[in-house]
């Protein structure tokens, strides 16, 4: 079997592209480039520079390597933005995905890893209780009702006979397992605290007022290289023959604040650590917590790497002027 990886030049897509390999899985990557990074995909691995929305690239690669599976990362991934462009991302990560799904089933693959989120659950009302698969789902942002919206595509075409899946629904990726697949965008907390700590200002906090122990958001922090593992066990349930649609949590099962975080990067530098309030920023729920259970079971699955690997792993990976 060959798997198509899209987005397998962005950073959890490249984890994704190497956990593959080093389990003896055949992988070509698409990507447009747009978030990713040419130089994070092996050069023994094919690699198409394209849109997934490009029928013609899609259908080649396809026929050329014998794609029998999917994938499916390529997505734009940033709530804030979401909530200013709510148009750009139904575009970019539903209107991009049907196209692609399109051509995919037409051409008889019927396999697919689809990548989702814990944006999915919004706010849940009690935020002590780690959410389960069966937690009612209602996004706050575009961004969280773009990946639910792919979930139920991607149930109707499995209801359909056409395809074969299993969602996963990331909780907070962070963390490295190589500095050439380190993440290098400033659009997540570690990556925007370790930007604004090397240009040594203030790391922005965004809201302390949240109805938690120290007042900022609490998240279920995954490490990159535990993530890419599910990814791996997702490949090789549907590729022995795993039907119908799993909708799994990945996550630790543990949270941790955006203060933890802070101190923790505190702990790594050796040193004290600014920051300031910024207010809450639009989209952002309280404390989003994973229970990994059904993962576990379904995959034998489960995270490996603690917060102080994932902040460590970052803080050593972040390159530096």
């Amino acid at each position: 079997m060959t798997w198509l990886i899209t987005g397998g030049a962005g950073y959890i897509g490249s984890h994704v592209v190497a956990a593959a390999r080093a389990a003896g899985i055949s992988v070509v990557v698409i990507d447009d480039l747009s978030a990713g990074f040419a130089d994070r995909v092996p050069t023994e691995v094919p690699f198409i520079h394209a849109d997934i929305a490009d029928r013609v690239a899609v259908s080649a690669a396809v026929e050329k390597y014998g794609i029998t599976g999917v994938v499916h990362l390529a997505a734009k991934k940033q709530v804030g933005e979401s909530v200013e462009q709510p148009l750009m991302y139904w575009d970019w990560n539903i209107g991009k995905m049907i196209s692609f799904l399109d051509v995919l089933t037409s051409l008889g693959v019927r396999q697919v890893v689809y990548s989702s989120s814990a944006a999915v659950y919004g706010n849940p009302a009690d935020g002590s209780t780690a959410l389960t698969e069966a937690t009612e789902c209602v996004p706050l942002s575009p961004y969280g009702a773009t990946k639910l919206a792919g979930e139920i595509l991607i149930d109707s075409l499995v209801s359909s006979g056409l395809l074969s899946g299993i969602s996963l629904r990331y909780f907070n990726v962070a963390g490295a397992g190589d500095p050439v697949l380190a993440d290098r965008m400033a659009f997540n907390l570690i990556p925007i605290a370790l930007t604004q700590m090397e240009q040594k200002q203030s790391i922005t906090v965004f809201g302390t007022d949240y109805d938690t122990p120290d007042g900022t958001c609490i998240r279920d922090y995954v490490h990159v290289e535990d993530l890419a593992d599910a990814h791996v066990s997702a490949m090789q349930q549907l590729a022995a023959g795993g039907a119908g649609h799993l909708v799994l949590n990945i996550g630790t099962g543990h949270g941790a604040s955006v203060l933890d975080i802070v101190h923790a990067l505190e702990k790594c530098a050796g040193m004290a650590v600014q920051w300031h309030d910024a207010g809450r920023r639009a989209g952002d729920p309280t404390s989003v917590v994973a229970s990994p259970a059904k993962a576990v079971e379904v995959l034998g699955w489960r995270s490996r790497r603690s917060l102080e690997d994932i902040v460590s792993s970052a803080f050593a990976a972040w390159p530096r002027g």
